[in-house]
């Protein structure tokens, strides 16, 4: 099988995944952006998914990313940074990215906002929030109860374009109940940002469970790409 052959399939799988977690959930699968994140996977991977319709790619360490986002800068694609951010590399990453969804300190603010003063067109950003339990140590994301100061700071900036909310689910827990409560934090954060609709939760292993909680972006590897190389 070539290297297409074993991405069309991937990508097959993921879509009828897709389809039939919108089909239970009374969702359209329109509604779902697929985000094929090809973190250590060559650039040669992106234009082969480009060429079989994915529109979105994921990154999450700003040197690969800067780089493939580069290589690939004639396929107009839309790339997410979706990985931890540095303050000292927030404005790099905001030359080259169209969304940056982990946004979870203030910190970041001001040098993604400088950043995307470069581009023609605002920076879209989501804001990561936490769904570990409090007094855990986990995964980054903003506490909730933090979130709408950390919504104000973004939705200040001219340049930064506030879309939604991004999230992980914790390790160890059921997806579902974790998702569950990223459900709630959603309805009280568009309540006080109707714009910021954006939902990007649910990876390879639970995309089923964040479309049935709303997710409006999946972000998925290796069940489009396989597994990572060994060659990093």
């Amino acid at each position: 099988m070539s290297r297409r052959e074993e991405l069309a399939a991937g990508l097959g799988a993921v879509r009828e995944r897709i389809a039939g977690a919108c089909a239970a959930s009374g969702r359209d699968a329109e509604e779902i952006t697929l985000v094929v994140v090809t973190k250590f996977f060559p650039a040669s991977d992106v234009r082969l998914l480009a060429d079989l319709g994915v529109t979105d790619v994921g990154e999450n360490r700003h040197q690969e990313a800067e780089a493939k986002a580069a290589e690939c800068a004639d396929l107009g694609l839309r790339w997410h940074f979706i990985g931890g951010l540095q303050s000292n590399k927030a404005a790099a990453v905001a030359a080259y990215s169209s969304v940056v969804e982990s946004v979870d300190r203030p910190k970041l603010v001001g040098p993604l906002a400088r950043g995307a003063a470069t581009r023609e067109e605002p920076l879209d950003v989501l804001l990561q929030v936490s769904l570990d339990p409090p007094g855990r140590e986990g995964r980054a994301g903003v506490d909730p109860d933090a979130l709408p100061a950390l919504a104000e700071r973004v939705a200040g900036e001219e340049r930064l374009r506030l879309r939604g909310l991004m999230a992980v689910a914790p390790l160890g827990e059921d997806p579902a109940t974790a998702f569950a409560r990223l459900a709630e934090i959603r309805a009280t954060f568009v309540a006080e940002h109707p714009s910021a609709s954006w939902l990007s939760a649910g990876m390879s292993g639970d995309l089923e469970h964040a479309v049935r909680h709303g997710a409006t972006h999946v972000r998925i590897g290796s069940a489009v790409l396989g597994s990572r190389p060994t060659d990093k």
